[in-house]
């Protein structure tokens, strides 16, 4: 049985939110971290976020609606986050990482939540290619965490 439409706009606005989130997310870990190779990682998930939207907001327009245009308010609270961490804590890029990984847990729920979901297969597709890319992420952020938390215990 199809899913309404509406009911698959409303998964992929979701994940328009949820990729706008992690756009400015990424953006602005970049601007804190100390490391270059942080920074260009970080810049380059930023980037590649914008082209998910984007590639989502075009899939909402073909549907028949106006795609979500930015992130939630809980995303602006999560960098207003790193933003109040990253003072106290004097840019600290192990925290700046740990922040990123709250964020891509946040994504990669939104990313299985879409992928539940009974969406036609043409959008399935699109949303399963960028899930993988979120998984990715995902695990490149954790697996930093982890490096400079042994790191930082040493």
């Amino acid at each position: 049985m199809a899913m309404p439409v509406n009911e698959v706009r409303s998964i992929l606005n979701e994940l328009i939110q949820t990729c706008k989130d992690g756009q400015e997310g990424f953006l602005d870990a970049a601007h804190h971290v100390q490391d270059p190779n942080l920074k260009a990682m970080f810049l380059e998930f930023s980037q590649q976020r914008s082209m998910f939207a984007g590639e989502l907001q075009q899939e909402v327009t073909r549907l028949g609606a106006d795609p979500d245009k930015g992130g939630s308010a809980l995303g602006t609270l999560h960098r207003s986050w790193i933003d109040f961490k990253a003072k106290i804590t004097g840019q600290s890029d192990a925290t700046v990482i740990s922040e990123a990984e709250r964020g891509e847990d946040a994504a990669v729920k939104a990313y299985e939540k879409g992928m539940q979901a009974e969406l036609p297969g043409d959008v399935r597709n699109i949303v399963a290619r960028q899930y993988k890319f979120v998984l990715q992420a995902h695990a490149q952020v954790r697996s930093l965490g982890v490096r400079s938390s042994k790191s930082g215990a040493a």
